[in-house]
């Protein structure tokens, strides 16, 4: 859950702390005191872009959110290398007028990492998530959520299916080809295939190749740094130095045994200096430059590379590009597809039954998780329906209709939630029928649905009180709250019927200190909020009356 929000600096906010609670969250306030900057500053928290006009002045903005996680959260930052502190995690987002940073518990991260790191924290829920709704796709990816235990152990047979038979079919497609065509390919195959062949290669050869090439090429300085080492060695007498010094050691450690273990170190240093001084002469009398030799390994590392440029590049991605692997790779490459062309008719004829056998693989599986779709989505609906009941519809009837479509990874469905809200009225397409306060409630008994589908542990909600009012409001109130039992719920709104059901109520003002104006945000204890729910219910002027009522409000949630 959302544990804090500090903010600092942002639009109307000079520094603000918010210390979220368990259950229903409610963030009410009159029109324009700063409600959307709360929403906006936890948006860039998640990673969002900021848009111009967030800074306040010229200082920089700060917005930091910590979240306590449990096992499934820490299992998924721990795959992005992402570690957690007594079950924490800190997103932090700073703000200047030429860039911003993003961190994840002091470590800087690029913003999108916050958004993917986001999605398992916390779902917000706003005007736009309501136009979502009238998507097709978006309504197949709820009933997909909504199943999520059946449908999401199909799916991937499913992807694979398609997989195959795409791949079959995209081959079958360009091996559909002439007789001259293919002539003409098999001609430039045996000149490619012949080239490679001819060169012998051998894997790691080039390596061993550029070394001795490196070696040969510098041999002169190689000659005169070994006669430097040499001379100081030999010439200069740095071993019978060694040892006339262990000698002389030796004699003052028959006076103090302290020096024996100094007279040993320096008779190991002679006898080092004595077997590097041999191993020198022995590496300068051995080294010799063959002209011809090194003109050879020119040349042959020239074919390779040559060859690496022309062939290191496979399709089959099996290594690494520029390698002999790469060329070897390549080979089998061509010698595969001349082998298809040379039986044309037959790798044809195979083709087809391969696409005949996984065609007939993903119409099963299609087919199974439509029907496992078609259950599902009529328990959803009838789900939905109980809950548009309880938020104060009249009449509902809430279905979905399949159709059939292309192949794709994800089958051959593709969804539309059809809707009636009114006693007689035809079922129609949910994106033609619902009106913005419609569509707020269907979105919320969606959400609240498949909120324990979705297992996030934060739930926000936007505007979820977009014109309703009333006994409708009273039954939204009664929605959250339930959706609150579960998990942590905010809710900004202006609706006093929402904001009586909280568990913990944050009132946002705003008020002009000297030249500026400034929005502020505290916690109201029971009677502050019996208060503010009064202002809500009555406007500015606070009545013993309006108090009564707001009183009586709160006791009938």
């Amino acid at each position: 859950m959302l544990k804090s929000l500090h903010v600092k600096n942002l639009a109307l906010i000079e520094e603000e702390e918010i210390e979220f609670t368990e259950g229903l969250n409610i963030l009410s306030g009159e029109t324009g005191a700063g409600k959307s900057i709360i929403l906006g500053a936890l948006g860039l928290a998640l990673g969002e872009k900021a848009g111009k006009g967030f800074l306040r002045g010229e200082e920089d903005a700060l917005v930091e959110a910590i979240f306590s996680v449990g096992e499934r959260e820490t299992a998924f930052l721990a795959q992005m290398d992402i570690d957690t502190y007594d079950d924490e995690v800190i997103l932090t987002r700073k703000i200047t007028p030429q860039r911003s940073t993003a961190k994840i518990n002091g470590e800087s991260v690029p913003a999108p990492v916050l958004k993917k790191v986001s999605a398992v924290l916390l779902a917000i829920y706003g005007q736009s998530e309501h136009e979502f709704l009238r998507k097709k796709s978006k309504q197949l990816a709820m009933i997909d959520a909504f199943g999520q235990e059946e449908i999401s152990i199909l799916l991937p047979d499913v992807k694979e299916a398609y997989e195959n038979f795409h791949a079959v079919e995209k081959e079958l497609l360009e091996s559909d080809t002439t007789d001259s065509e293919r002539e003409r390919e098999l001609s430039f195959l045996k000149h490619e295939i012949a080239e490679i062949e001819e060169a012998g290669l051998k894997a790691g050869e080039d390596e061993e190749i550029e070394s001795r090439y490196r070696i040969m090429k510098n041999s002169q300085r190689i000659e005169e740094c070994l006669a430097e080492a040499y001379g100081l060695i030999c010439d200069e007498g740095a071993g019978e130095m060694a040892g006339r010094a262990a000698a002389a050691i030796t004699r003052a450690a028959g006076f103090d045994p302290a020096l024996s273990e100094l007279a040993d170190t320096l008779s190991d240093a002679e006898a080092i200096l004595s077997d590097a001084s041999r191993a020198l002469e022995d590496y300068r009398e051995s080294a010799e430059f063959d002209e011809k030799e090194f003109s050879e390994l020119v040349r042959r590392l020239d074919l390779i590379n040559d060859l690496k440029s022309k062939y290191g590049h496979p399709s089959s991605k099996s290594s690494v590009p520029g390698t002999i692997e790469a060329v070897l790779d390549s080979l089998k490459e061509r010698t595969d597809r001349m082998e298809k062309l040379l039986s044309y008719d037959s790798y044809i004829e195979d083709l087809k039954n391969k696409k005949d056998k996984y065609r007939k693989e993903l119409d099963k599986l299609c087919e199974k998780l439509s029907d496992t779709r078609k259950k599902k989505a009529k328990e959803l609906c009838e789900n939905v329906k109980e809950a548009l009941l309880d938020l104060n519809f009249l009449d509902v009837r809430f279905e979905s209709e399949f159709t059939s479509i292309q192949y794709t990874a994800g089958g051959f469905d593709e969804v539309e939630f059809l809707i009636s809200l009114n006693p007689g009225a035809p079922l129609a397409p949910l994106s033609q029928v619902a009106s913005g306060g419609e569509l707020s409630r269907i979105m919320l008994a969606l959400k609240t649905i498949l909120a324990g589908k979705e297992d996030v542990g934060t739930m926000i909600f936007d505007e979820i009180d977009a014109g309703i009012s009333g006994r409708t409001a009273h039954a939204v109130a009664k929605r959250l709250r339930k959706a609150a039992e579960h998990r942590q719920v905010i809710c900004i709104t202006h609706l006093p019927q929402i904001a009586a059901a909280c568990d913990s109520h944050f009132l946002i003002e705003k008020s002009a200190v000297g030249d500026s104006t400034v929005s502020t945000i505290k916690r109201l204890d029971a009677e502050e909020s019996i208060r503010e729910l009064a202002r809500m219910l009555g406007g500015d002027e606070i009545t013993d009356t309006a108090i009564a009522n707001a009183r009586e409000l709160k006791e009938g949630i």
